[in-house]
C-alpha cells in the first residue's frame, strides 16, 4: 500500500513538531505539509490533497471544527483525527465523522492505533466475483444472537467504536466494521452514501440539495436526515432513477 500522505494543522509551532516527529516513526506515513492555522489548513489540503489531516481544534479565527465542516465539502474529502489538549470536544468530533481523536500529551499507542485505522479506511474493498446475497443478518446483542432481516434495515451508521443497524424500530450496535458489513450488505440494495453511511436503497423517501454539490436523504419511518457526500451523489441518483 502507498505511504499515508498526512497534514499537521496546529496554531502552535511546538505541537506541530512533536506530531510530525512521531507521525515520522510509524511506518507508512509521508508528512507532505502543515498549517499553523484553520484558513491555512483549509489551502493547504484544496493544494496537497493529503489522506489524512492531523487537526488541533483550538485554534483563533477559524477553529478545527469549522475547517473539518468545510472540508467535508470538497471533492475529496480526507480523513480527520483531531488532536487537542481537550476531551470535552469529541462527541461533537465523532458527528462530524472524525476518524479518532487524540489527546495532548501524544500517546504514542494510540497515535499508531489512529494511523492504523486510516490505514483501514483507504484500503480498498476486497472484490469479490460473485458476491452472495444474503437474506438474514446475524448481530450478537447481550449474549444473544439476533438474525435481522436484511429488507427491514433501513442504514447502517459508524459512530465512534461501534456500527449502529438501524431498522424503523430498533438499532442494534455490532463490532463489525462498516466495509464488513458493505460487503455483506451491497449485493442487496444497500449503497454507501458518506464514508460513514451505508443506506438501503429500498427505503429511501427524498434526497433534497443541500450544500456545495451535497445532497440531505431521508429515509422511510425516520425523521432524521442523513448527509450524502458530493462524490457519491451522481451513482446514487442513477441507482434510484434507475
Amino acid at each position: 500500500m502507498p505511504q499515508i500522505r498526512a497534514l499537521v494543522v496546529d496554531d502552535e509551532r511546538y505541537a506541530r513538531e512533536e506530531l510530525i516527529y512521531l507521525l515520522e516513526q510509524c511506518d507508512g506515513v509521508k508528512v507532505i505539509g502543515e498549517a499553523d492555522s484553520g484558513e491555512h489548513a483549509i489551502v493547504k489540503v484544496m493544494q496537497l490533497q493529503p489522506d489524512v489531516v492531523f487537526l488541533d481544534i483550538e485554534m483563533p479565527k477559524v477553529d478545527g471544527m469549522e475547517v473539518a465542516k468545510t472540508l467535508s465539502a470538497l471533492k475529496k474529502v480526507p480523513y480527520i483525527v483531531f488532536a487537542t489538549a481537550y476531551p470535552q470536544f469529541a462527541a461533537e468530533a465523532f458527528r462530524i465523522h472524525a476518524i479518532d481523536y487524540l489527546l495532548k500529551p501524544y500517546d504514542e499507542d494510540q497515535l499508531r492505533q489512529a494511523v492504523a485505522r486510516v490505514k483501514e479506511a483507504l484500503q480498498p474493498p476486497a472484490v469479490s466475483a460473485s458476491p452472495k446475497r444474503i437474506d438474514r443478518l446475524p448481530v450478537e446483542t447481550e449474549g444473544e444472537i439476533h438474525y435481522l432481516p436484511i429488507r427491514d434495515i433501513l442504514y447502517v451508521h459508524r459512530e465512534e467504536k461501534w456500527t449502529k443497524i438501524v431498522m424503523a424500530s430498533r438499532e442494534y450496535e455490532t463490532r463489525m466494521t462498516l466495509k464488513e458489513l458493505e460487503q455483506k450488505l451491497t449485493p442487496s440494495s444497500f449503497f454507501r452514501i458518506h464514508k460513514s453511511f451505508l443506506v438501503n436503497l429500498a427505503h429511501v423517501s427524498s434526497l433534497t440539495p443541500w450544500f456545495n454539490g451535497a445532497y440531505q436523504l431521508k429515509i422511510d419511518q425516520r425523521t432524521e436526515k442523513l448527509s450524502v457526500s458530493r462524490n457519491y451523489v451522481k451513482e446514487l441518483r442513477q441507482r434510484l432513477e434507475g
